[in-house]
């Protein structure tokens, strides 16, 4: 069985740098150290901090007055840090740079007397964080249909933004829509998405063009993974999510020539290798990595983690 990997694939520079986070934290401050929501959405990485003294929490009453605590790479809203502030906790803030940039320009809008529009899925982390840093009125708008229908004039100012981990493709036909139901409307191109959204799903159409079969490592509510594995469909392959190598089913790649992998952008490189072996119980493997960018991008951490051990 021929097995090519994607490139690039797996964490992004948000995902390192949360976790990062949260491994300094524990060095730093000692144990129990408390986490708003799954610092990356994935169940590996959360067990792992877990078992080094990470307490995942849904909501901060759950958290002791004044303790260490760490906002997920998602984001969140205002309200949360007001009551973080109140309850006097020691916060760490692992909000992905690109979520807070899409924090700055929501405001932006906000201020200029703008409506706000957001192209994203609701109930989301990001999304729920995103529409609770911007004054003023927030629309989110899954779909084309839905920004087709909004209850607005056809002038009113308005300006969009988008969550991060969005394909690129439905992005610009939501954002196609708006334009032209709206004649004032600005935003961002949809360059601005996530790099690495836009570079995991380039490289899974291109490794289309070579497999039989796609398996994209990651987790359920992952939706950078699932949108991974709906563009595998999209390209007419067969393409199956799966948390790491004990969720592979002989089937899926039964008479498959060539078997393509990926990984969403929580999903660490060990889950990948748990794959592989799988697939080696199954068959020979001829294991190769597809040409791809190369990603070098960094994100600082908080300044008083700097200079802390890895």
């Amino acid at each position: 069985m021929q097995v090519i990997l994607a490139q690039p694939r797996g964490f992004c520079a948000g995902v390192v740098r949360a976790i990062e986070i949260v491994d300094r934290s524990l060095e730093l401050h000692g144990a129990p150290v408390y986490v708003r929501h799954e610092i990356v959405h994935n169940r590996a990485v959360v067990e792992g901090l877990r078992a080094r003294g990470a307490v995942f929490v849904e909501e901060l009453d759950q958290v002791p007055a004044q303790a260490v605590t760490i906002f997920s790479a998602h984001g969140v809203a205002r309200e949360v840090e007001a009551d973080a502030q109140a309850r006097r906790l020691h916060v760490l803030d692992a909000t992905c740079p690109l979520v807070a940039k899409v924090h700055i320009q929501g405001r932006q809008y906000a201020a200029s007397g703008r409506v706000v529009i957001l192209i994203g899925h609701a109930g989301h982390p990001e999304v729920e964080g995103t529409m609770g840093q911007i004054d003023g009125r927030v629309l989110l708008v899954q779909s084309e249909r839905e920004a087709e229908a909004l209850d607005l004039p056809a002038e009113t100012p308005v300006a969009y933004i988008t969550q991060t981990t969005l394909s690129v493709d439905d992005t610009r036909g939501v954002i196609a829509a708006l334009q032209r139901r709206f004649s004032d409307i600005v935003g961002p191109n949809v360059r601005d998405i996530c790099y690495a959204t836009q570079n995991r799903q380039r490289a899974v159409r291109e490794l289309c063009r070579q497999v039989d079969v796609l398996l994209v490592v990651g987790a359920t509510n992952s939706s950078n993974s699932n949108r991974l594995r709906e563009i595998g469909l999209e390209c007419g392959i067969p393409s199956y999510l799966l948390a790491d190598g004990s969720e592979l089913a002989p089937a899926w790649v039964a008479g498959a020539r060539v078997v393509g992998i990926t990984a969403g952008a929580s999903a660490p490189e060990a889950m990948v290798t748990r794959v592989i072996d799988a697939l080696r119980a199954i068959a020979p493997v001829e294991l190769s990595t597809m040409d791809g960018i190369e990603e070098n991008v960094e994100f600082k951490l908080p300044a008083e983690l700097r200079g802390r051990a890895a």
